[in-house]
């Protein structure tokens, strides 16, 4: 028997895959527990507009990402901090004060978004790369000058 899976089950399928399965498992356990629905030719037809609709909002995220990587490359942030000999910081800039001063801007990025192996320790220009989608990164400059 045919059906479409509405969730996850383990070692049988994945949501909205459409399997063979025994008939008995179908409908002793299946259905009754919504795991699964029938796959007659109207819920084939749901299916395939969900995933088309999917598809539609994910490709508008991606856009929206393409749009906001665009903004955020613009910006150059400039960021003060007490420095010694040599342009070694005292401190560091860490992912927070990055976070803190793209909200200043009016730019909302979580700071585990932003892809900093290690704090900025020196002044000058830094590229900071920024994951705002899944396939969509961005680069900020991030300016450090003495206070």
């Amino acid at each position: 028997m045919k059906v479409i899976f509405q969730q996850d089950v383990k070692g049988k399928g994945k949501k909205g895959e459409v399997k063979n399965v025994s008939e008995g498992y179908a409908r002793n356990y299946l259905i009754p527990n919504g795991l699964a629905v029938e796959a007659t030719s109207a819920n084939m037809k749901n299916l395939n507009a969900k995933k088309k609709s999917e598809e539609k909002k994910k490709e508008e995220e991606l856009q929206e990402a393409k749009a906001y990587q665009t903004e955020l490359e613009a910006l150059t942030l400039e960021l003060k901090a007490k420095a010694g000999e040599g342009g070694r910081l005292f401190g560091a800039i860490s992912t927070k004060q990055i976070a803190e001063a793209l909200s200043r801007e009016g730019k909302k990025v979580d700071k585990r978004k932003i892809l900093l192996n290690d704090p900025i320790r020196s002044l000058g220009y830094t590229n900071v790369p920024i994951k705002i989608h899944p396939e969509v990164t961005a680069t900020v400059k991030v300016h450090v000058v003495e206070e």
